[in-house]
């Protein structure tokens, strides 16, 4: 029975980053897995629920990963404390290891396809979009160098501006990733990205 329910949602998400959510429907996915309709929805009420599972399951994976690299699994308004405990190893560490998820691990790669698919067509989604791949991640760094300014690892600047210096490339090589996913270039192209981001930043140096 478990496995019949997760199995619904993987190849749920396969449909949606393939053909798109609004386009996949319940008899699709029910057809993709031999299945009938009525089966399917002994395990979820329609397919909002089965969208709605596979969100909270990337919030989870998302905030085991956080744990595991210390850093905050929370927004700072909810947890203040965590930005002020994490330095810039363990930021390494987490984006790096983001990087290698997100572009090797088929679910997050179909998720994150979903996302980038139906972003123009789905208020909801478009808002996931940001909140997962763009405006959220941004501000989660920038939370994360001011409160490096604020303890003295970071000279004063303009914490926003450098989320984006550092944020940006990061972006751009998950796409060219997408492209080649065979191409191990856009993970080493990253590493070097950060190594010349804290050399350019000698108070970041000095914490490193």
């Amino acid at each position: 029975m478990a496995d019949t329910k997760e199995n619904i949602l993987h190849t749920a998400l396969r449909l949606f980053a393939r053909d798109g959510y609004e386009a996949a429907s319940v008899s699709d996915i029910a057809g993709e897995l031999g299945i009938t309709k009525g089966a399917l929805y002994k395990h979820y009420k329609n397919k909002q629920d089965i969208f709605n599972s596979i969100v909270e399951r990337m919030y989870q994976i998302d905030a085991e990963r956080a744990k595991k690299f210390e850093v905050p699994e929370e927004t700072f308004d909810r947890s203040p404390e965590a930005y002020r405990n994490t330095d810039m190893d363990k930021i390494t560490a987490f984006i790096e290891a983001q990087f290698h998820f997100l572009t090797e691990d088929e679910f997050a790669r179909n998720f994150r396809k979903m996302l980038i698919l139906e972003q123009y067509r789905n208020p909801e989604i478009a808002e996931l979009y940001q909140k997962c791949l763009v405006s959220g991640p941004v501000s989660y760094i920038e939370d994360l160098f001011r409160e490096m300014m604020e303890r003295g690892i970071w000279d004063k600047s303009d914490p926003k501006q450098l989320a984006l210096e550092f944020y940006a490339p990061f972006y751009l090589l998950l796409s060219i990733s997408d492209a080649s996913p065979e191409n191990k270039e856009p993970a080493k192209l990253l590493t070097v990205h950060i190594e010349r981001f804290i050399e350019k930043n000698p108070a970041l140096r000095k914490d490193k």
